[in-house]
């Protein structure tokens, strides 16, 4: 384990023997390399400039153990705290990008060019150096080393141990690297390396310095020797000609303090050169595993938690997104976002699996379902064995399944039925109270997340969260699909409650006012948008009922709903990166070519898409003040009367709801205006005959 300088001997001189010392060893602890993982994947990014770091080492090992070198989680904090008993080792990170660019850096350049990640596999390459100067012919040993125990009695070693400690508690330190000694047979001093013309004012007192030594060996001194040796040559080598060296080791051993396996022994201090052209030569690169010069590589992935792994390269797509193609995304306000989805059929798994690729952490699902044979090929979190034994419930397969891809997501499942205008609620008691439960289940969970996904395979299920989620002011998507059309949209985001006294106008009435001001639909804030039922001039009703079963089935082109959901996906990613949120002004059609409003692009209202053409437009519609979910008089029905206003819509026809909004009267205005229509036709005709 120890290593001489190069020297040349001449055969009738006697040998002298040399000094030589032990290398450091790196020692690096499990989480410096997590840390560094994140440190390279949101800091440094790119960033290749040289990073200071601090390592520490340690003289208490118990015989046999190497001299190590020790770099932890702290090590990218300089001025973090060094351990108990420790001395401080400050250096300095080159961190490269590519493992060729680490392969081709030039060590003789470089004091220090290591430390290049594979960050997917977990696996580091890592090259240390612990840069010292050599002595061109070595260094003599005039007296062989020898264990403290041996040199000192037990007064002077109490002495040195009491001396040094009260010079660290001093200096505010846990261990000094250098220190100089004094001592006889009754006392002992010491004092810091700065002082030493004072210190030693005798020219001929002998000079003893000591090093907090790493080292386990007898004979042997650590590195941390070789540059305090150099620089003591260049400095007083020219009237000073030996050196007493004192390698301190603190050691515990049983809860008892012991330095009297510190060894000391005496060398001879060669010349230095005093020009800076001479300098001598500079070693130090570790070596590798095999004992070769080469880099060295670790491999965490056996032992690290494979959760944690998970979670790491989960976020490391997203994280790269970050370096260069989207700086300014805000990954927090993606990732933190509580999603519920109404719906864990076909459009449901793909919308699942396209907010896990977007890092969130939470989603819960709603549905009654259960999974048929049909289900597997289209829908991608279940499988053949999940139709078996008449089929799961797809709500719980799907949390299930998602915490089996991906075990850091918080995934749930609700197996409930969702009440529906035009499908009665019956008057028996059972029926009636489970209908009440599934209502305040479902407010419950609107109220607990952030964005509602409306995924469900009929226009009537969508009613009943479109108005509690308007109520509660939260952001819905809606996607739904046709043979090979769809429409993903968010539904206009209505304003907080204490701000809608003086807005109620603007709100509504105003609303026809800003359609014929603006026949392009531009400049349309979030709160005026509509939502999924405001383009409708008729109730939702039982849209199933006397339907053949490809009518009641949603019959897709199978790549529909993967384009929807991730469609819906994106867009909600959009709008939480506009500074508005839900209340963005929306962007349509004429604004592709225009600067995009957030980091990702448009946030648009609506994209309606027809696979036949493979065309997308972005529509945006306003909120209609007889909008049978989101319109005033509804809300305000719904939040005075609760559950009892929504048995009467469930009990009702749809002209229930009409009668409320007023579309009954404006089907009767339109009636009479086209029977207007025809008779001033007939009188017109019959004028000309």
């Amino acid at each position: 384990m120890a290593t001489a300088d190069s020297e040349t001997h001449n055969p009738l001189e006697p040998r002298i023997p040399k000094l030589q010392f032990v290398p450091f060893t790196s020692a690096l602890d499990a989480g410096f390399w997590h840390e560094l993982t994140q440190k390279k994947l949101n800091e440094y990014r790119l960033d290749e400039t040289p990073k200071g770091i601090k390592g520490y080492y340690y003289n208490g090992d118990p015989f046999g153990l190497p001299a190590r070198l020790t770099l932890e989680f702290s090590a990218f904090d300089v001025n973090a705290a060094t351990p108990a008993h420790c001395c401080p080792a400050v250096g300095t990170l080159y961190n490269t990008n590519t493992f060729e660019s680490f392969k081709s850096c030039d060590k003789k350049s470089l004091l220090e060019k290591a430390a290049n990640e594979d960050l997917k596999k977990y696996r580091f390459y890592y090259w240390f150096c612990y840069p010292a100067l050599c002595f061109p012919d070595g260094i003599p040993i005039v007296q062989q080393a020898v264990c403290l125990g041996e040199r000192f009695s037990p007064t002077q070693i109490q002495a040195l141990q009491k001396a040094y400690d009260e010079l660290c508690q001093r200096e505010g330190v846990t261990a000094l690297p250098y220190f100089l000694i004094k001592y006889n047979d009754k006392s002992v001093l010491v004092s810091l390396l700065k002082n030493w013309n004072d210190f030693f004012q005798d020219q001929e007192e002998k000079v003893t310095v000591g090093v907090y030594d790493p080292c386990n060996f007898t004979q042997y001194p650590g590195w941390p020797l070789r540059n305090l040796l150099v620089m003591a040559a260049h400095r007083w080598g020219s009237h000073l000609h030996s050196v007493e060296v004192l390698c301190f080791r603190d050691r515990t051993m049983q809860g008892v303090r012991d330095i009297t396996h510190s060894s000391i022994f005496e060398i001879k201090l060669p010349q230095m050169p005093q020009s800076p052209v001479d300098c001598p030569k500079a070693v130090g690169w570790e070596k590798n595993q095999k004992g070769g010069m080469g880099p060295r590589m670790v491999n965490l992935s056996e032992c690290m938690d494979p959760k944690r792994l998970a979670e790491s390269s989960v976020d490391l797509n997203l994280k790269l997104m970050c370096w260069r193609l989207v700086p300014t995304l805000d990954l927090e306000k993606v990732v933190s976002s509580k999603c519920l989805l109404l719906g864990a059929g076909t459009l449901g798994c793909c919308v699942a699996r396209t907010l896990m690729g977007w890092g969130v952490r939470q989603i819960t699902f709603v549905d009654n379902a259960k999974i048929s044979y049909s289900n597997p090929v289209r829908q991608p979190l279940y499988e053949f064995e999940d139709c078996l034994g008449g089929g799961k419930p797809k709500a719980l397969a799907a949390a299930d399944r998602l915490q089996k891809i991906f075990p850091g997501v918080n995934a749930e499942g609700f197996n409930m039925s969702i009440p529906m205008p035009g499908h009665p609620v019956n008057f028996s008691e059972v029926t009636m109270e489970q209908a009440r439960k599934d209502v305040a289940q479902l407010e419950r969970l609107i109220d607990a997340h952030d964005i509602i996904f409306l995924l469900m395979d009929t226009r009537e299920s969508r009613w009943l969260p479109a108005v509690i989620a308007a109520s509660k002011r939260k952001l819905v998507i809606n996607a739904a699909l046709g043979f090979d059309t769809f429409v993903v949209m968010r539904h206009g985001l209505k304003k907080p409650k204490q701000q809608e006294s003086g807005d109620s106008c603007s709100n509504n009435a105003s609303g026809s006012a800003d359609l014929l001001g603006s026949s392009l639909f531009s400049n349309i804030p979030g709160y005026k948008l509509g939502c999924y039922f405001c383009n409708d001039v008729v109730a939702p009703g039982d849209s199933t009922r006397d339907r053949t079963l490809d009518q009641q089935c949603t019959v897709s082109r199978p790549g529909l709903a993967m384009i929807a959901g991730a469609l819906a996906v994106e867009l909600m990613a959009s709008v939480l990166q506009h500074p508005e949120g839900g209340y963005a002004v929306a962007s349509s059609s004429d604004d592709r070519m225009n600067e995009p409003p957030t980091s990702l692009g448009l946030v648009p209202h609506q994209i309606r898409g027809f696979l036949s053409r493979f065309d997308n437009v972005l529509p945006v519609s306003l909120a209609f003040d007889k909008c049978t979910a989101c319109s005033p008089k509804v809300l305000d029905q719904y939040e005075r009367e609760g559950f009892n206003f929504l048995a009467k819509v469930f009990n009702s026809s749809h002209s229930f709801l009409e009668d409320l909004t007023g579309l009954t009267l404006l089907h009767q205005e339109t009636q009479d205006a086209e029977g207007y229509g025809k008779c001033a036709t007939t009188i017109i005709v019959t004028k000309k005959k």
